[in-house]
């Protein structure tokens, strides 16, 4: 049925408006999709004046050299690990081995080729080679070591100054930056 409804919503917008523009997706849609420019869609927040915060689908300037006019499907998101309500993307999510595992799963890596293609230009952007890390990962993961791509180990509390309590009232403007 969501396929159902994902494949009419992608027929109704591409006809309606002629081609595919970030601004004028719902944000449901707007994360791991890419415009009829080529140019990939992020989802971002602000505040309005009475200080709740709204999303937006904005046009990122990354551009997608293999493919434009695409929403990526509830399924890839979901096989992939992801979550389309995600605010910018990170690479960090490259050190988190579950993750990784959805990352590199069959389900994601062979039939989701928007989401690897952006995680793909994310490690090259960091210098790690997805395509290592999901054959192999260890000799991926000691090759990240020694080339300076920082891997995940313990921390304790003493390695952060201290910081302010979390009230649950965080400020819009502090929210994950964009790609």
């Amino acid at each position: 049925m969501a396929l159902i409804i994902f494949l009419a919503m992608s027929l109704l917008l591409h006809g309606a408006l002629g081609e595919l523009v970030c601004e004028q997706l719902p944000v449901e849609l707007c994360s791991y999709s890419i415009a009829s420019s080529g140019k990939r869609c992020l989802l971002e927040n602000f505040a309005t004046k009475d200080g709740k915060v709204k999303y937006q689908c904005k046009t990122s300037e990354v551009v997608v050299d293999v493919m434009q006019e695409w929403i990526e499907s509830d399924e890839c998101v979901s096989s992939c690990g992801l979550d389309r309500n995600t605010v910018g993307i990170s690479s960090d999510g490259l050190l988190q081995p579950q993750f990784l595992a959805k990352l590199c799963s069959d389900d994601c890596y062979q039939g989701c080729p928007n989401i690897v293609d952006l995680y793909l230009n994310l490690a090259l952007a960091e210098g790690v080679n997805l395509s290592e890390f999901c054959t192999n990962p260890r000799r991926a993961l000691s090759a990240t070591s020694s080339s300076g791509y920082a891997t995940p180990g313990p921390v304790s509390a003493t390695d952060y100054p201290a910081a302010a309590p979390i009230t649950g009232d965080a400020d819009p403007a502090c929210a994950p930056s964009a790609i």
